[in-house]
């Protein structure tokens, strides 16, 4: 049944575009690589110009396990799905239990409130659902794969800067409302320029000032200030090697 509901979702947010353009994780015609392709092929159109790019990398803590049951049902009645369907993803939901086992024994069971089924079928399907309204009142491009966000503004002057702060203010704002946690260890600023001389950047999410790089890895690939991809060419290379150095240990001991 799981599989029906999933087909008819994809269906009916096809039809109506709901679903947000950038997002392109567990989409049919999307992936990581058109991801990553998209973004790249931005920042290197501005570059090409003489432009400027300031960008937010972020991800979510638990992003499939936090947010409340309640209102994700509320963004799914709103994505004109029939009123059928959404009771069967509310009994599909509701009801859940958990518990640990350490060593021999069981925890007591403990009522799930939030988040989706690990490695359900639909999980993923609700989980876009959820954040899929992100992007709105953000003056600037928000491109998702999954739980994974890149965020980025073309800057000209000063202005376009206060208006970016205003964007992760927004970005904030949406977090505390929706109740997802983003993950301090993984949230990183950088300006893409072909400049020499960079001005700092002073970005701020939620208070805290984002720490500033050079480069970032973003799904896997590794994207430097001027786009150039020689940090990522040593970094192919050297996972090649120790891929082969592993398997000739393996080899060895056979």
């Amino acid at each position: 049944m799981e599989n029906v509901i999933a087909s008819y979702l994809r269906q009916v947010w096809d039809k109506n575009d709901w679903l947000y353009e950038g997002q392109h994780g567990f989409r049919q015609r999307y992936s990581w690589e058109s991801q990553v392709i998209t973004v790249c092929q931005d920042i290197a159109d501005s570059l090409g110009n003489g432009d400027k790019i300031d960008a937010i990398i972020i991800d979510f803590s638990k992003a499939f396990d936090l947010f409340p049951h309640g209102r994700l049902l509320t963004k799914i009645v709103n994505s004109d799905v029939y009123s059928r369907v959404v009771v069967w993803i509310r009994e599909f939901l509701l009801g859940r239990t958990q518990r640990v086992r350490v060593g021999g024994q069981l925890s007591e069971e403990v009522r799930v409130k939030s988040g989706v089924p690990q490695e359900s079928v639909l999980g993923p399907l609700l989980f876009l659902a959820y954040v899929n309204d992100i992007w709105r009142n953000m003056e600037s491009t928000i491109r998702l794969y999954a739980d994974e966000c890149v965020i980025y503004k073309k800057i000209i002057n000063n202005s376009d800067m206060e208006k970016f702060q205003k964007v992760l203010d927004s970005l904030g704002e949406w977090g505390v409302e929706n109740e997802m946690t983003i993950n301090p260890s993984k949230r990183r600023a950088i300006r893409f320029t072909r400049d020499r001389v960079k001005d700092p950047l002073n970005y701020s999410l939620l208070g805290t000032l984002m720490p500033e790089a050079s480069s970032c890895k973003y799904l896997g690939i590794i994207l430097c200030s001027d786009l150039i991809w020689s940090d990522q060419v040593n970094y192919t290379v050297i996972k090649a090697w120790k891929a082969l150095h592993f398997t000739m240990r393996i080899t060895k001991k056979k």
